[in-house]
């Protein structure tokens, strides 16, 4: 069976709301990520045969195709193709999995997938509230098989802790662990080889370079997180154990073994596995539980198998509960903090934490990874990695 190998995996860091990369222009951060792929690799930019990209919010400077647009501000020759995909959440994480399937068919040989999200610029919900004449998304034959549901995430997440058992006393101290995490591999420099500098103006026209994730709280105090009220009233949800409203890209390069082999590549990992799964949409956050149980049947393994897993912190309750669900170690979920630390910058998310997981397997001498992340609607990817 032909193989798809990661060869390269970076990211920006994370910038909070209004925050230092809240000027930068996504199309800008696309091709950063770009040109990083493509500078560790060596690969002449003419040899990419095309770039797969997540965006969740498209619309105004993230509309018209960022990948291809991400293309127009990098290093590579217009020759190169781009397109742009929404699997909400998942986005990026889908990009991988297209670029891994269309090298494992033989059809393409290097791929850039990546993602791309300026939060600051385009809000979430931006594609809806900025055209509502239009009309609602859910209020079709959708309405009448899902009568009165609004397909909330917040609701979501508050239905997966009920469902699952999980107190609001174990969600705030997973916040505070998401942080306390993020602040340690930070200081640690475990984030070194994934984050690439992106250069930004700062307010007084002075010039610098955006390297660590902003949302961290260096100073976390688990007292001060339980003290947040609930989003509703009696719930289990607040700002604290949910994720960050960041902007960010990310970008991964997925290589044939014939480029490999031709262009002298040092593969970082390879695609073991991959699933992806659609689930009850009124619970919307579910899915990484079946596509985890799906990935893993695929492969053949079970959870003692996986080293390290990276299950996405859209809220706490997601990877609490799946954990919970799956028999998971809590030891082995996001060990270097999550999304509610380190921030969700949506469409480039998947190949963010894709990158994560592939470093700190290398660092602690692991050999299996599994990513899954939870994605509007009830669907989810999942995706097995070998170390290599």
């Amino acid at each position: 069976m032909a193989e798809a190998y990661i060869v390269a995996a970076v990211r920006t860091a994370g910038g909070k709301k209004n925050g230092r990369l809240s000027k930068v222009h996504p199309a800008d951060m696309g091709g950063r990520v770009i040109d990083a792929v493509v500078e560790r690799t060596g690969v002449a930019p003419e040899k990419v045969d095309d770039v797969i990209f997540g965006c969740v919010s498209q619309i105004g400077p993230q509309t018209f195709n960022v990948a291809r647009t991400s293309i127009m501000s990098s290093c590579l020759p217009e020759s190169v193709p781009g397109v742009t995909i929404d699997r909400q959440c998942g986005s990026s994480q889908q990009a991988i999995h297209f670029a891994a399937q269309a090298v494992m068919s033989g059809t393409q040989d290097l791929v850039i997938a990546g993602g791309v999200e300026s939060m600051s610029q385009v809000p979430i919900g931006s594609p809806v509230m900025a055209v509502k004449e239009m009309g609602n998304p859910f209020t079709g034959e959708i309405s009448k098989r899902y009568p009165g549901e609004t397909f909330s995430q917040f609701h979501g997440a508050e239905r997966m802790a009920e469902k699952y058992g999980v107190s609001k006393a174990e969600l705030d101290q997973f916040a505070y662990d998401s942080h306390k995490r993020g602040a340690a591999a930070t200081e640690a420099g475990r984030f070194k080889d994934e984050i690439i500098p992106v250069p930004i103006t700062l307010e007084d026209g002075s010039s610098d370079e955006h390297t660590v994730d902003e949302g961290i709280r260096w100073e976390a105090e688990l007292d001060a997180i339980k003290a947040l009220q609930p989003l509703q009233e009696g719930g289990h949800i607040s700002a604290a154990n949910a994720s960050q409203i960041t902007d960010g890209a990310s970008a991964v390069m997925i290589a044939s073994e014939k480029a490999v082999k031709e262009l002298g590549l040092t593969p970082l990992a390879r695609v073991h596995a991959m699933a992806v799964v659609g689930s009850d949409p009124t619970m919307v956050l579910e899915g990484p539980i079946p596509a985890t149980e799906k990935v893993l049947k695929q492969a053949g393994m079970t959870m003692a198998d996986i080293d390290l897993y990276e299950v996405n912190e859209a809220f706490g309750s997601v990877p609490l509960a799946w954990m919970k669900a799956l028999g998971a170690d809590y030891e082995k979920l996001n060990v270097n903090g999550g999304a509610q630390a380190l921030g969700h910058p949506l469409g480039a998310t998947g190949s963010k934490l894709m990158g994560t997981l592939v470093y700190e397997l290398k660092r602690r001498g692991g050999k299996y990874g599994l990513l899954a992340i939870c994605e509007g609607l009830g669907t989810a990817n999942a995706t097995i990695i070998e170390v290599l």
